[in-house]
């Protein structure tokens, strides 16, 4: 491949939700670049950027690929996100590399929740926005109906520029609205033909002019004439509202023939910002220009942890040239990295490069403590923003099926974390099990599944355990009292302990002894025993908290007494003390705020109320949003996260945070006691 100026290449994810055919529309601009072949079809598994084995499998993207396309002179870096929400990291990091995204739309399915969430989410980090509405082939798709809805959605920004003629609700042609001229589009071959007389056709053109007119003083007066624009005049009015944000273009087509894709890339390529006036923000928050003269830099934005290719790092140039064996520092390690081979992207394949320079997208491989998110430069002073990817939600017990895996699998779940920034894995020391967060049952299905293929290791996953507490409702004094004689010394210690309910969440220990009843030296001893004898409830076996013991009297023999001894009778006074004291089981409550549409409220609010949550309040938010505070046991929200997606159709975010613990209600606690028994 050769190199490329900067005003030649262009950054683009696609975005959409998933199944509106964004791979099959990579594939069909990869096969209109002649980078392939033929378009491959998803239910096939023969696409390009679905290269990964349980893509395949699945029949889904699950991870962001990379292509780099040579065409019409220019360079075009295509990077394919994953639609489903299970894998919404994968947007994260093509935005990251992105300068302008391609939002598909099934002309069938209409604005989905993905769409609108690939669209918010590009222009809330200043990307570029256009529309592909495709599978305009399919029975009940409808272009002029998803164009009125992204129309109510999004306003004047709107711009139509290929846009289908329709009779009979079947596509006849596609009118170039910049041409004002009609086109037959059979894969790639596009024959112009006469334009059909239609009024809704003039309404596009006219919403087309409009917006272009708003870009410049200039072509504001000439529209206001009735004075024709010439096609450079509006190529460059649309180039300069797509740059600022004030046009989205939306374009037509069919991804798996190609019909008008070659139109939708022409057009793309002309209008579409170039990387040298592009901007990138550092960690102030800074907007920062792709410098090709600076220090070399670079950010990466996606990570590969592969158990017999090795970590593979994808990244996108900031500054100056990254060129073969070049040195860079590490700004969150300090550490410096030899950057031996960069190369190219190719989905699945990589192509040696020599140069890859500012505002260009590449990968390495073998680096060594650099994770995604990490910038390298030559003095390890520059940082970008820090990548705000999602966080997990969803988490389960993670048990070995063969005896001695466990540390194999623990290892596997790190690398996979390296991967994948939205992956969480923590040994939970109080429940002594493996805990797998992640952001759906479908991401936890690939990971288990990659653990197998790619590690050698199986698993079992079950609920996790929940980290119950017990404690005291009153006071009581009792006496623990241990002896035993079995030849030669004996054992000998009594104590009276006062047991009595304080908000400590460790054991408050005191002494009121008189008269040496019980020496200064076993003190410690009785202590201890008590401390051990905390580590379990007398109810279901959990950790005792909020208890004070007062040690006020007792017994010793000058022979007999040892400190085993008086540990000994701590340990049976609090066994006979504890139950005696109106023992109560405590469960963890969390805060949990929920950001949700307007109109899901009540159902969400309803969801909330049969996990025995509390409503503490609501503040209205952006874009006809609600946030739902509230208090809910952590013991009922297992599935709370695939309760959200069904409910509001993945529009809902929230986050739960422990607050305290509170009693479990009688009902629900006997369960608990009963398991822990079995």
């Amino acid at each position: 491949m050769k190199d490329y100026s900067q005003n030649a290449v262009r950054n683009v994810a696609i975005l959409g939700h998933g199944g509106s055919g964004k791979t099959t529309l990579a594939d069909a601009i990869l096969f209109y670049g002649k980078a392939t072949d033929r378009i491959g079809k998803i239910s096939d598994s023969t696409t390009v950027m679905d290269f990964d084995a349980e893509e395949k499998k699945r029949k889904t993207s699950v991870s962001t690929s990379v292509y780099s396309l040579e065409i019409a002179d220019s360079k075009l870096n295509i990077i394919d996100a994953p639609g489903l929400f299970d894998f919404a990291g994968g947007v994260h990091e093509a935005l990251t590399a992105a300068d302008s995204a391609i939002v598909t739309i099934s002309g069938k399915s209409g604005l989905t929740v993905g769409a609108k969430q690939g669209f918010e989410k590009a222009r809330a980090l200043g990307k570029s926005v256009a529309f592909f509405v495709g599978k305009l082939d399919s029975s009940h798709a409808h272009f002029y109906r998803v164009l009125s809805a992204l129309a109510g959605q999004y306003g004047a920004v709107i711009c139509p520029v290929i846009v289908p003629y329709l009779e009979n609700e079947q596509v006849k042609c596609y009118i170039n609205l910049i041409e004002n001229k009609a086109y037959a589009c059979t894969g790639l071959e596009i024959k112009e033909m006469r334009l059909p007389v239609s009024e809704e056709i003039d309404n596009m053109r006219s919403m087309l002019l409009e917006a272009i007119a708003t870009t410049d003083e200039g072509l504001m007066e000439k529209y206001f004439e009735g004075e024709e624009f010439t096609t450079e005049e509006m190529l460059t009015g649309l180039s300069i509202g797509v740059k600022n944000g004030d046009i989205c273009p939306v374009y037509s087509g069919v991804q798996q023939n190609g019909d008008a894709v070659p139109m939708m890339v022409d057009n793309l390529l002309q209008i579409l910002p170039a990387t040298d006036v592009c901007t990138y923000k550092n960690a102030d928050g800074e907007e920062c220009a792709f410098d090709a003269s600076g220090n070399a830099a670079l950010c990466v934005f996606k990570t590969i942890a592969d158990p017999f290719v090795g970590k593979l790092s994808y990244f996108k140039v900031l500054s100056g040239a990254i060129k073969n064996d070049i040195r860079l520092i590490n700004n969150r390690t300090g550490e410096e990295e030899r950057l031996s081979k960069i190369m190219w992207l190719r989905a699945s394949k990589q192509e040696d490069a020599s140069t890859i320079t500012a505002g260009d997208i590449g990968a390495v491989a073998k680096l060594g403590n650099v994770l995604t998110g990490d910038t390298l430069s030559v003095k390890g002073d520059v940082a970008v923003a820090k990548i705000d990817f999602p966080a997990p939600n969803l988490s389960v017990a993670v048990y070995p099926k063969a005896k001695g895996d466990e540390e194999k699998i623990a290892g596997a779940f790190n690398r996979m974390a390296e991967e994948d920034p939205t992956i969480a894995v923590f040994n939970d020391k109080e429940t002594k099990e493996l805990i797998l967060s992640a952001l759906g049952e479908q991401h936890i299905d690939v990971i288990v599944s990659r653990l197998k293929s790619k590690f050698g290791a199986e698993v079992e996953l079950k609920k996790p355990k929940i980290a119950y507490r017990e404690t005291i409702r009153k006071t009581v004094q009792v006496q623990g009292r241990h002896k035993k004689q079995s030849g030669g010394h004996g054992q000998f210690g009594d104590v009276w302990i006062r047991f009595e309910p304080c908000d400590s969440d460790e054991l408050v220990f005191c002494e009121e002894v008189f008269g040496g009843a019980v020496p200064k030296n076993f003190f410690p001893a009785v202590e201890k025993g008590l401390r051990d004898s905390c580590q379990k409830g007398v109810l279901a076996g959990y950790p005792m908290v909020g208890l004070k013991a007062t040690l006020y009297d007792g017994s010793y023999h000058p022979v007999d007494s040892s400190e085993m001894s008086f540990k000994m009778a701590a340990s049976i006074a609090y066994k006979d003390g504890i139950p005696q004291a109106n023992p109560v089981l405590l469960e963890p409550i969390g805060t949990l705020k929920v950001l949700v549409p307007d109109e899901m409220l009540g159902d969400v609010i309803g969801d909330i109320n049969k996990r025995r949550g509390r409503i503490i309040g609501m503040n209205p938010c952006d874009n006809k949003m609600q946030e739902i505070i509230g208090e809910v046991p952590i013991a009922e929200m297992s599935d709370f996260s695939t309760a959200m997606r069904s409910i509001t159709q993945g529009t809902a975010t929230f986050n739960l945070t422990f607050e305290r613990y509170e009693d479990v209600p009688a009902q629900i606690a006997q369960k608990v006691i009963e398991a822990a028994k079995e």
